[in-house]
């Protein structure tokens, strides 16, 4: 079971029954199989979704795999295309041994010095490239943080700002555009770097709406967003001051057309995908089931307390996706799925479950999210603990470790967004 905690959880029918649905989600996110699905070669053509190429026009083939996916996507590129792989470099949070493809440990949300080494590697393995060569790149969750090579500035100050955009609750759409133009590999800069090999970019959505120019802060996609929209972001959150010269110059990233000529970004896997299979579980289990939304956005607790709001019905399943973000004001420990379900817990009717887990297993910490009922709140009032203290204090890390609820998977191969549902008796 990927669920590693479920029997512990599954503590009543809907209880296991939402559970089953969730495990659901998460076993149609394997990477491994979707890139068995989207890649194969028949003699010397490769194809990738639907497009193709004649490998005998290329003298080298590269592969780089950058994000949250990229251990497990390199793993199973190199069984497919073995020895035609010349080179190629991971860069993931994990870490991982592979025969022909270099791999890089880095950090997330947040840059380091180690991300930073990384990124170097990869510049200077584009910058050998020439347009007889063919570089497969995986771009996935968690590249913005892991692909950071900062523009005239320390790691250090691109962190603080970072982690001041977070707490400040910016969207990933506005972080990502800041990231973009604090950077020389992001927002079409990958591209850039490698012209003019050709570029073939698998790309794993993490963000709502599935913008390939946000995902991992578009590498290899020409970004329609400005310097001036960064500095209007950095401004509006009070982040300005922390970006002033010479600490660091809010560039500008590729606009011209010939730099993306031989690029193709290919989108393979949504999170979509988790939600289809969660909804034909659902109905294998009896449920009358709706996908509401793969694109939910906002401040984690009031979508929390919108969801359980909108749990109406008997035998009904609602289902989200997307990401929400939290104000942080509180110094507890906690994560955005936790908090959703925080948030729910004081509206949610008797015969209602709600769910929020990361696709990728972690929610700012070493659970995936959480689960809650009645039950739970009836075991928090045993241990004396008001959800509204602890949404206060942003602490619903502690909250769930008190009073259980806690869902556990370990860190996933895959980062689609979140995965949010109601279930209902």
């Amino acid at each position: 079971m990927i669920i590693q905690n479920r029997d512990t959880l599954a503590t009543t029918p809907l209880r296991e029954d939402a559970l089953a649905i969730l495990e659901a989600g998460y076993r149609a996110l394997d990477t491994e199989t979707v890139i068995r699905e989207t890649v194969q070669i028949s003699d010397s053509t490769l194809h990738v979704g639907e497009h193709s190429y004649n490998l005998d026009d290329y003298e080298r083939i590269f592969l780089i795999g950058i994000g949250k996916c990229a251990a497990d996507a390199g793993g199973a590129l190199e069984r497919i295309l073995g020895d035609r792989i010349t080179d190629g470099i991971i860069v993931d949070v994990r870490g991982t041994t592979l025969g022909r493809i270099r791999s890089f440990k880095g950090t997330h949300p947040l840059p380091s010095v180690e991300n930073v080494a990384a990124a170097r590697e990869v510049v200077a393995l584009l910058e050998q490239a020439t347009e007889r060569d063919l570089i497969l790149t995986v771009i996935s969750g968690g590249g913005s943080a892991l692909l950071c090579l900062p523009h005239d500035m320390s790691c250090e100050a691109l962190e603080h700002i970072t982690h001041a955009l977070m707490k400040s609750g910016a969207t990933i759409q506005e972080l990502n555009t800041v990231r973009k133009h604090l950077s020389d590999i992001q927002g079409g800069q990958f591209a850039k770097l490698a012209h003019p090999a050709r570029v073939v970019a698998l790309i794993f959505s993490d963000v709502p709406g599935d913008d390939v120019s946000v995902i991992a802060s578009g590498p290899t996609v020409r970004d329609d967003t400005t310097k001036e929209d960064a500095e209007r972001i950095l401004a509006n959150y009070g982040v300005i001051t922390m970006c002033v010269l010479p600490d660091c110059v809010v560039t500008e990233t590729p606009k011209e057309e010939a730099w993306f000529e031989h690029v193709d970004n290919i989108l393979v896997l949504t999170n979509m995908t988790a939600l289809n299979a969660m909804k034909k579980e659902a109905q294998v289990r009896g449920y009358e089931t709706e996908i509401v939304t793969a694109q939910i956005t906002g401040e984690a607790r009031t979508v929390g307390e919108d969801l359980a709001r909108a749990a109406t019905g008997t035998k009904t399943v609602r289902l989200y996706g997307g990401e929400t973000t939290v104000t942080v004001r509180g110094e507890g420990k906690g994560g955005r799925n936790q908090e959703v379900v925080l948030g729910g817990l004081s509206f949610l009717s008797q015969s209602t479950v709600l769910v929020a887990a990361a696709s990728d297993g972690w929610d700012n910490s070493e659970v995936a999210g959480a689960i809650g009922d009645h039950e739970l709140i009836s075991q928090a009032k045993v241990f004396g603990l008001d959800p509204s203290l602890s949404l206060n204090e942003n602490n619903s890390f502690e909250f769930f470790s008190r009073a259980g609820g806690h869902i556990i998977t370990g860190r996933r191969g895959t980062n689609v967004s979140d995965l949010y549902f109601t279930i209902s008796a």
